[in-house]
């Protein structure tokens, strides 16, 4: 790429990423999303949030039809009203049942307006005692209808207190109260002392709390530090969500579960400036709630279990599980006008990237089923061919690739 400018660079950086499927910013920014439902729901979302209002948004869409594409769309609107954003790709090393691991996964890839990493940090370096976000911060920490375990008050104290302090010992506690907050285990004996430090010994009482707990409190208290530290809220984008189809029974169970917290459809903590997407294929209600009959075998499994944590998880399952069959929202396929102005997008892009004019080509045959991605890489491949050989007459052949639902005892050893 010697002697190119940087618009030509990121103009061949977004049609390598066309090219191969996988969404890059320059590809985004390029084509935008063309979901106008999608987008105008995710605003609402944003408003909501912005307002203290928490809730989700779930999309479905088939196989290579553009998920990812469409979350990397939805996190740059955030970016640009003020939130901070997580992308969580749910995987084996990141179970959706699993809140402890999810909740490391939303920390890790957190950015912010202007900002890729250290975005927990520099939040946590710009929150002001003497602000009305902090004292709405410390309020709510300290009340019982947070349900919040003393060692978020005790950290949050402690922060207010060293604050600015030069002592090594000082910013060490700071170090770990930010680790804390962020996922790690925090030694408790270390925090009685830190604590009696500055005179508050024996205020806080600190009994022990499932780590699964402590992770879903993590994750309420962040969105208000976030808020806090001068966020709008706080967005984190779910992707690959059908790979809980192949868990084990008990673990997509647990897996409804979250979906239904971190969505709002538990109804828990409703006022937290938290907005989540999910997306999922399409066919996951046919083939796993339906075909699986996860709606009746899931939650009666664990109710099977006969202890009131089971039988919690299972209510809160139950919940999941109608989000995912009422409240998913299909991702359109793109209709004429919209495959006109992606092809003259993606014409020019290429024209600009390789610096010629590229003739108009056929590509694919425009039927309902083939999806966005197809034709724009059926266009692609079709100018990098005729680009090297301007006789040559392209011929895109399409096969389709299924999603699998069989249970990965692998998956379970995340």
């Amino acid at each position: 790429m010697t002697g190119m400018g940087p618009e030509q660079v990121a103009r061949r950086r977004a049609v390598e990423a066309l090219r191969s499927g996988v969404p890059s910013w320059d590809a985004v920014s390029a084509l935008g999303s063309g979901q106008s439902e999608a987008e105008d729901r995710f605003t609402a979302l944003l408003d909501g949030a912005q307002e203290s209002r928490s809730g989700g948004l779930l999309l479905g869409a088939g196989f290579g039809a553009g998920k990812s594409h469409v979350l990397m769309h939805l996190s740059a609107l955030a970016l640009d009203r003020g939130f901070a954003v997580s992308s969580v790709v749910v995987s084996k090393e990141t179970p959706l049942h699993d809140p402890a691991k999810v909740l490391r996964a939303a920390v890790d890839t957190l950015t912010g307006p202007g900002r890729i990493g250290g975005v927990l940090a520099d939040a946590v370096a710009a929150l002001d005692p003497d602000s009305a976000g902090y004292a709405e911060l410390r309020r709510w920490v300290g009340s019982s209808a947070a349900g919040l375990d003393e060692r978020f008050a005790a950290t949050l104290f402690l922060h207010e207190r060293l604050q600015g302090g030069d002592a090594p010992e000082a910013q060490d506690v700071l170090d770990a109260a930010v680790r804390f907050w962020a996922g790690e285990p925090l030694r408790v004996p270390d925090l009685h002392r830190a604590l009696k430090g500055v005179g508050a010994g024996g205020q806080f009482a600190f009994p022990p709390v499932p780590v699964r707990e402590l992770a879903r409190q993590r994750t309420r208290f962040l969105s208000r530090l976030l808020r806090a530290a001068g966020y709008a809220g706080w967005v984190v984008l779910f992707d690959e969500v059908e790979l809980i189809g192949r868990y084990s029974l008990l673990q997509r169970g647990r897996s409804y579960a979250e979906v239904a917290r971190w969505s709002g459809a538990a109804g828990e903590d409703a006022a937290a400036p938290l907005a989540t997407v999910f997306a999922l294929t399409d066919d996951f209600e046919a083939a796993v709630l339906v075909g699986k009959d996860d709606r009746h075998q899931v939650p009666n499994k664990m109710r099977d279990k006969q202890t009131p944590e089971w039988a919690e998880t299972a209510a809160l399952a139950e919940k999941g599980i109608r989000a995912l069959q009422r409240d998913l929202l299909l991702l359109s396929a793109p209709d004429a006008d919209e495959l006109d102005r992606a092809y003259r997008i993606v014409k020019q892009l290429h024209a600009s990237a390789y610096d010629w004019s590229p003739p108009d080509v056929a590509g694919l045959e425009r039927l309902g089923a083939t999806r966005m991605r197809q034709y724009v890489r059926a266009w692609i491949n079709a100018w990098d061919l005729v680009r090297l050989d301007p006789a040559y007459v392209p011929d895109t052949e399409v096969l389709d690739v299924s999603s699998r639902y069989d249970e990965d005892q692998a998956l379970e050893q995340g």
